[in-house]
């Protein structure tokens, strides 16, 4: 990629995200659980591996160090994923304007850039590890929304909550009919799998 598209692409991304980040977007997005989980945070997440693609070869390449095989990277992501699937959090993140600074700023730099930066580097068993736990954390979550008879978050109430569960059980078993497909139809290749 070249250095003014870069520098383009870095632009657009940064309006992009003043745009989530204004209220009537948050508004929106954070109206009920299941925007917030399953609509505001991927766009974040998104426009966080987006940026990381727009980054100078060098910077990508410097990174490889680090992060041999993606596992840094996906380890990083997984840790910072794991924060804001936690209740309190996504309360939190409503209620005190220092912490929804932080949701907007560590899940675009904390769990989309190593995401971005991670996939290519990684093998055929470590990507196959990231798509398995991504369908487990769905049916976990899942299962915990939808089970749960008291409210987890005070700003949403159980009906919400509820239809985030539902949500993600489907998330789950579609995700889980995408990978099976893709085993058993689909042509996997393994050459693809950029080298560091």
């Amino acid at each position: 990629m070249s250095g003014g598209t870069a520098r383009r692409k870095a632009v657009l991304g940064v309006l992009l995200w003043l745009a989530l980040a204004l209220p009537p977007a948050r508004a929106v997005l954070e109206s009920s659980m299941s925007l917030q989980m399953l609509v505001q945070m991927p766009l974040l997440a998104w426009l966080g591996g987006w940026l990381a693609c727009a980054l100078p070869r060098s910077c990508i390449k410097g990174s490889a160090r680090w992060n041999h095989g993606g596992i840094n990277g996906f380890l990083l992501a997984g840790l910072a994923g794991m924060v804001w699937m936690v209740p309190r959090m996504i309360d939190a993140a409503l209620e005190q304007p220092w912490i929804a600074f932080a949701k907007f700023a560590s899940i675009p730099l904390l769990v989309g850039a190593p995401l971005a930066l991670s996939w290519p580097r990684a093998g055929f068993v470590i990507r196959g590890v990231v798509l398995v736990e991504a369908v487990a954390t769905a049916f976990r979550l899942g299962w915990l929304y939808l089970a749960s008879n008291t409210q987890l978050c005070g700003n949403y109430l159980v009906d919400d909550q509820r239809q985030l569960g539902r949500a993600l059980l489907v998330l789950g078993t579609a995700l889980c009919a995408l990978l099976a497909f893709k085993l058993i139809w689909g042509r996997i290749r393994v050459d693809e799998v950029a080298r560091p």
